[in-house]
């Protein structure tokens, strides 16, 4: 029987991108879930109730411009219970930016402001390159940062923020491996709708981003593979 991956959008603009890829090509079947749907993207503030992540092998809370001690959100309070419970159950939990956030704050971490916001491809440091690969840069877009739960071991890191943490069948990312040429866009266009308001205040131009990621993407592609099997092997398994 094909194992079940879950991934959670808590934003319509952060799907789940080469992730889904990935996880298909591993022999996953994918299933979606909507946190704030396209319609309310401009009004969060919603009732939500979570899948049972029981029902599955592995959850990946994905990303968000929100911020995770942002109290508009009542839907917050869901989602991390929800991630105790899989936890618990010993179902894999793959966190990335936002939902890393929420994955630490959810296993006894905290998230505050960054004092050096990260946006393009930066290099991180890993202690164990089967999870976190170092051989090139991941891509960040991210103005908070967390700091990871009481016995989590940090396996990633640069001068900026605690970029990787694992604690028991959970790994949370501060960086966002799933990128695409197509997610770039997405959120290019929601800066620029926003009057470039991320971009304008780091001093950075959207080409420069364009022409990083045409650089970068199909390497950071091929880590990503090595990334998500060690996180099933070391991790989740």
């Amino acid at each position: 029987m094909p194992r079940q991956v879950l991934f959670i959008y808590n934003d319509p603009i952060a799907p789940e991108a080469l992730l889904g890829e990935t996880f298909t090509e591993l022999g996953f079947d994918v299933d979606t879930f909507e946190v704030v749907p396209a319609k309310r993207a401009s009004d969060p503030v919603v009732h939500v109730t979570f899948p049972d992540p029981t029902r599955y092998d592995v959850i990946v809370p994905l990303g968000s411009r929100w911020s995770v001690y942002d109290e508009t959100l009542p839907w917050v309070a869901g989602e991390i219970d929800t991630v105790r419970r899989a936890v618990d159950a010993g179902v894999g939990v793959l966190g990335v930016c936002f939902g890393g956030q929420l994955v630490a704050t959810a296993l006894g971490g905290s998230v505050q402001r960054s004092l050096a916001p990260e946006v393009g491809w930066h290099r991180v440091n890993s202690s164990d390159p089967d999870l976190v690969p170092d051989d090139g840069p991941w891509f960040q877009w991210h103005f908070d940062r967390f700091t990871p739960p009481p016995d989590a071991v940090e396996i990633a890191r640069n001068s900026c923020a605690t970029q990787a943490f694992i604690h028991g069948s959970a790994m949370g990312l501060q960086f966002h491996p799933e990128l695409d040429h197509k997610l770039l866009e997405l959120w290019i266009d929601d800066d620029r709708n926003r009057g470039g308001g991320d971009l304008v205040k780091l001093g950075l131009r959207a080409d420069d981003l364009r022409a990083d990621t045409t650089t970068h993407v199909d390497d950071a592609a091929r880590r990503l593979r090595r990334l998500v099997r060690g996180f099933l092997d070391k991790v989740a398994g």
